[in-house]
């Protein structure tokens, strides 16, 4: 088994929130028909902050959009950052903005990797379950487990093999025959093909998956009625669907700091409402999913809709005000 610190995170700077960094594209390469990978340097020439495997930036785009994508570089390939974006098809400027007017030399500020979707360097094998996109920090991921000579098998879920983002590279790498892929277009379609791999579960294995919310939920619901324990169990989210409950209703807010009070209208989030009221929460994702608006709840009783805080957080006073509300009629923020 590979030591703790072959796979930990790296002392410093990996997860910490730190001063902004200015970047720029060195090169973009188009990896499928919508997936485009770019290379990130220092703007000045410097050194990049370390990061762990499965570590994700928030890059700030020019018309003031804010992104998160995952880190796809592999271990001892310092100096750049690599990610990967895929269009999407109702983007709201995000991937749109990098696929169609991003070039080589354009300047970019991001923030410093930070993770919560990191290795567990206890496990005695790791079974890393990727679905589109989502192959992204698991190719990272990979790279690090094979270094660290540690055991692992990739299950890598796809449309297809031309739809299948850094197929070359994973083909290409020492670890490709632990891979396994899985094309929708062929006879082992995902993600029933996984159902042999999930209903086997050693007690030191642990499960990493990463990919669009309706497989990520059916990957982790099959794991879990398999037996699967929870602390064996990690995913990496791209977005939280935001919707209107049929019972959502208004509520008060009252700023600790301040004691003004702040109505929050069904329909509106606790950000929207603070900031209609002059009081702005720094956000990025808005969807519940990166922790940046992370607020403390003193009293009341918060619904959480988030897909970012842990029980323990939650039960801390942890709050995302992006997204979560109030299961009462008043929360007592720590602002």
């Amino acid at each position: 088994m590979p030591t703790t610190s072959e796979l930990a995170p790296p002392a410093a700077g990996a997860s910490a929130r730190g001063a902004e960094i200015d970047v720029r594209i060195a090169h973009r390469e188009a990896e499928t028909a919508d997936v485009t990978v770019f290379q990130l340097v220092a703007d000045d020439g410097g050194t990049l902050p370390a990061f762990a495997a499965g570590a994700h930036v928030e890059l700030h785009l020019p018309n003031g959009l804010t992104r998160q994508y995952a880190l796809c570089n592999g271990p001892g390939d310092a100096g750049r950052y690599v990610i990967a974006v895929l269009r999407a098809p109702a983007s709201r400027g995000g991937s749109a903005w990098l696929h169609d007017e991003a070039q080589v030399g354009q300047r970019l500020r991001l923030a410093p990797p930070r993770s919560r979707f990191a290795l567990a360097h206890e496990a005695a094998h790791h079974v890393l379950v990727a679905g589109g996109i989502g192959i992204a920090p698991l190719v990272g991921m990979a790279d690090r487990l094979a270094v660290a000579d540690a055991s692992f098998e990739l299950h890598y879920c796809a449309r297809s093999p031309a739809r299948a983002a850094f197929r070359r590279r994973i083909l290409a790498s020492g670890w490709a025959p632990r891979t396994f892929w899985h094309f929708l277009d062929g006879p082992q379609a995902a993600p029933t093909a996984l159902d042999p791999v999930l209903d086997a579960h050693p007690a030191e294995t642990h499960l990493y998956v990463c990919g669009p919310e309706g497989f990520m939920a059916w990957v982790l619901g099959a794991a879990r009625a398999a037996g699967w324990d929870e602390a064996r169990l990690h995913q990496q989210h791209f977005g939280a669907t935001v919707e209107v409950a049929p019972h959502d209703a208004d509520f008060e807010l009252l700023l600790a700091g301040s004691g003004r009070r702040v109505q929050v209208r069904r329909g509106q989030t606790v950000v929207q409402a603070l900031a209609a009221a002059g009081v702005v929460v720094p956000t990025s994702c808005g969807q519940g999913v990166c922790g940046t608006c992370v607020t403390r709840v003193l009293s009341g009783e918060p619904e959480h809709r988030d897909a970012f805080l842990t029980p323990a957080e939650r039960a801390a006073g942890d709050f995302t005000p992006c997204v979560s509300r109030a299961v009462g009629a008043r929360l007592v923020l720590d602002l």
